[in-house]
């Protein structure tokens, strides 16, 4: 049927309605409403005429009187929502962009490292960025950000949310708001509260594209953007909260319920989305395919991944068909797909579990690293034991054990040690419990299992010897996190020492305590160096291997070192006392080989490097001495040897819980 001038189609998923009206304003502001006479499978659908580009719109079921706030319910496939004094309207936006020469990076998954951070946050206190930007997507997007990340040596930037969300009304009743946006309303609707001023006052269209234009800037300096997105639930939140949208079109089809009519909920947010249901599926892959064709996004990163691949018996489910359906869609087949492995319900934990394509957030690498540079140092302090190395050796291989059993390497392991819930890395090192009491819930929120290590002192301290033992626990975590298998995400602000003052769940704090602040004093601006520093020794090695490093076991080795330069053995690795490793990285085809000795001792320890009888199964020459050059120390003595050579077979020393990297 060809197109009627002047007249729009209009279509919405409403199964229970007899007709369904469309209250829209025409191009003189004045509200009208027409009714949608087609019905199809559960669709209603028709022409509107005078519904124009900007106009606001909304559907009721025809013939029953408007609610008394006004709140009529907004399109689930609406491309912008305005909010009209409190009621919320969708926005008809039309137009394209020019996108030019544009091209997705399409970064390797083993040359990439993510940074995960927040749009206001990552610029609202910067002094070199205009005012005017500060906290936007344009903002984001200006050379003084776009050269930062380049020099720090950021391949992939992930956004926390930019759908358009909602408060929850505790937060309003506390005069708070929701800072991290994980709680949409709209999965085709940006935020416009990042957008600049002047885009804010142009209209839906022009706050797209100036997120258009932030895509375009960063994948012309090289740099993906992934966006983190919540399709898990919705922010209708219970059934005592305000329906703006799902709930009145469809409650039974787009939320899963229990027998007694219940939301099930397994986000711990009042509702989920029902991943059984086609609509649903469709819904959330349309969502998908729009931000990449219509956005040039990279990839996703899916909160609670976990509830989208629950089966109707409430099981999580590796072939359920949303994950299939994303994985088989030519849209999508290019983007990078992360997923936080977990939710709150029975069976919630499943890391390693998705199914290839996918990369998982790796929560036992967090917990691993955190317990052995952290808690283990903690329970020394107050004369206890700490664990073994052989922990951390997982860690460090790429927790292939765990990724195994789905058929993915180590690549496949998404490596963190801090990301936006929970404690920053300076905090992680300054505070041994948390310290939430400007979130108005009495400290109750937010994990109570840190794992962290104050030094000594809760919080600030101008001790310069505790000062000094957290900033080498800093560069600990750091470094391990940088030199390990798999694909590492710093949390924005870590690498400068950012602190949130104890608070490990900064949700609801949009302000100077969740914003990164950008005057550095001399030891934020080493941590910075630190961070650069292992980037680049990470680079370099990776473009010395060949190109299937490490997916393919045939084309990498990992060689296990004790302190005396033999291979490590069983009782090495079963030794509760052992706190020292030396792993040999590298490939048979390789330029070059990459040694990193692991001293979590609270002495310094000698070492021999790997002897050569040791090496010659890896194409070295029976009693050959391989020269390894000290690239970095975590330790700030032994960094003045930076450069030194050692051969294998003779000794060196690594400083007490310190790491030391070297090259052959």
């Amino acid at each position: 049927m060809p197109p009627i001038p002047g007249a729009v189609n209009a279509a919405v998923f409403a199964p229970g309605f007899a007709t369904v009206d469309v209250h829209f304003q025409d191009g003189q502001g004045v509200w009208q409403r027409t009714e949608l006479n087609a019905f199809t499978d559960g669709v209603h659908h028709g022409t509107v005429k005078g519904l124009e580009a900007g106009s606001r719109y909304a559907f009721w079921p025809h013939g029953e009187p408007a609610p008394a706030s006004g709140q009529l319910l907004l399109d689930p496939y609406g491309r912008a929502i305005d909010d009209d004094g409190g009621v919320l309207r969708s926005v008809y936006v039309t137009g394209g962009f020019d996108w030019g020469n544009d091209a997705r990076p399409h970064v390797p998954w083993r040359d990439t490292v993510v940074y995960e951070c927040h749009v206001k946050g990552q610029t609202m206190l910067h002094p070199e960025i205009p005012e005017e930007l500060r906290g936007t997507y344009a903002g984001l997007a200006h050379p003084v950000m776009v050269d930062y990340l380049q020099e720090l040596g950021i391949t992939t930037l992930e956004l926390l949310p930019v759908h358009y969300h909602l408060d929850e009304p505790h937060l309003q009743d506390l005069g708070l708001a929701n800072y991290w946006g994980y709680n949409t309303l709209g999965f085709f609707a940006l935020w416009p509260g990042y957008a600049t001023a002047a885009a804010q006052a142009a209209g839906p269209r022009a706050v797209q594209d100036e997120f258009r234009a932030m895509v375009k800037k960063l994948h012309a300096a090289g740099i993906e953007v992934i966006l983190d997105v919540v399709y898990n639930h919705t922010a209708e939140g219970g059934k005592d909260q305000d329906t703006y949208s799902f709930r009145g079109l469809a409650d039974h089809v787009y939320y899963r319920h229990d027998g007694h009519g219940n939301y099930l909920d397994t986000t711990g947010c009042g509702n989920t989305m029902n991943f059984n249901e086609p609509r649903v599926i469709q819904l959330a892959l349309d969502s998908l395919r729009y931000w990449v064709e219509e956005f040039h996004i990279d990839g996703f990163r899916f909160d609670l991944a976990v509830s989208l691949g629950r089966d109707g018996h409430n099981q999580f489910n590796p072939r359920h068909p949303f994950l299939v359906a994303v994985g088989a869609d030519s849209v999508l087949s290019g983007a990078k797909l992360i997923s936080e492995p977990w939710d709150v319900g029975d069976g919630g934990w499943q890391t390693g579990h998705f199914p290839p394509g996918w990369a998982d957030w790796n929560d036992r690498f967090r917990d691993t690293v955190r317990d052995f540079w952290l808690a283990d140092q903690a329970a020394a302090a107050s004369g206890g034991r700490g664990g073994t190395v052989a922990r951390l050796a997982s860690c460090l291989a790429g927790s292939t054990e765990l990724f195994a059993g789905s058929g993915r390497t180590a690549l496949a392991s998404l490596n963190f040690v801090t990301a936006h819930d929970g404690f920053t890395l300076a905090d992680l090192t300054s505070y041994h419990r948390k310290h939430n009491e400007a979130n108005g819930e009495e400290n109750r929120d937010g994990h109570d299992d840190n794992r962290s290590y104050n030094h000594g002192v809760e919080g600030h301290t101008g001790d310069s010897q505790i000062l000094d033992a957290r900033e080498r626990t800093a560069r600990n975590l750091m470094a391990t996190l940088l030199l390990s298998l798999g694909v590492p995400m710093i949390c924005a602000g870590d690498e400068i020492g950012r602190s949130q003052q104890g608070n490990n769940n900064a949700y609801c704090q949009d302000n100077a305590l969740a914003w990164t602040d950008w005057q550095l004093d001399e030891r934020e601006h080493r941590m910075f160096e630190v961070t650069r520093r292992l980037l680049r020794i990470r680079r370099s090695f990776l473009a010395h291997q060949p190109y299937n490093y490490p997916a393919r076991e045939e084309s990498s080795y990992l060689l296990w070192f004790n302190a005396d330069g033999e291979p490590m053995t069983p009782d090495d690795w079963n030794d509760p006392d052992c706190r020292m490793v030396q792993l040999l990285m590298g490939s048979p085809q390789g330029v070059i080989d990459g040694l990193v000795v692991i001293n979590g001792g609270s002495q310094p320890q000698k070492i021999v490097m790997p002897a050569p009888r040791s090496l010659r199964d890896f194409g070295k020459r029976p009693g050959e001495k391989i020269p390894f050059e000290l690239l970095y120390t975590t330790a700030d003595v032994d960094d003045q040897r930076r450069g030194a050579k050692i051969r294998s077979g003779e000794k060196d020393v690594v400083g007490a819980n310190a790491i030391s990297i070297y090259r052959s």
